[in-house]
């Protein structure tokens, strides 16, 4: 904090004001407009220097940025921080609730797939059952058996092999 105000004060008089042509501040409303409207361009940039090294002393007993306890417990040093940062610490909370809702959407995707894939085994399941069964009642012991039972004189067995056609291809 000092070296930025030894540099304006540098640059002040690097400006080409003379100490000596300074004049002590004047207090109050009306002096102080008077002495601004009769200064000249020269006396400006000194008056300016004059009174930084009086708003200044090197026998600063508390350093700028030094905290107090009652500071750190009053909540002054939490709400600048907060302040100074509140758009990180959105950004921040913005990742958080993204986070956690992408989370959360993939566990129940997770879920929902662990049960459909329970399903699927249960729909190979009854498909195979269905399957074999199927397959049994097609049998031609089975299909003899259900004839019998039912004494369906117009079905019965070929005493005669099966004899293919050839058809000439012209």
């Amino acid at each position: 904090m000092k070296t930025d105000e030894n540099n304006e004060i540098e640059m002040i008089v690097e400006t080409g004001a003379e100490p000596e042509r300074m004049e002590p501040v004047v207090s109050g409303k009306d002096a102080a407009t008077e002495a601004v409207g009769s200064q000249s361009q020269a006396e400006k940039p000194a008056m300016a220097l004059k009174r930084i090294k009086e708003s200044t002393s090197e026998d600063d007993e508390t350093p700028v940025g030094a905290l107090t306890l009652k500071q750190i417990l009053g909540g002054d040093y939490l709400f600048a921080m907060v302040r100074h940062h509140v758009i990180l610490i959105l950004f921040v909370v913005f990742f958080f609730v993204f986070y956690i809702g992408v989370r959360y959407q993939c566990e129940q995707d997770v879920l929902e797939i662990n049960q459909l894939e329970k399903d699927l085994v249960d729909a190979k399941y009854r498909a195979l059952s269905s399957s074999s069964n199927l397959t049994e009642l097609c049998r031609q012991s089975n299909v003899l058996r259900v004839l019998h039972e039912n004494q369906d004189t117009l079905l019965h067995l070929s005493d005669q092999p099966p004899y293919i056609i050839e058809v000439p291809e012209d």
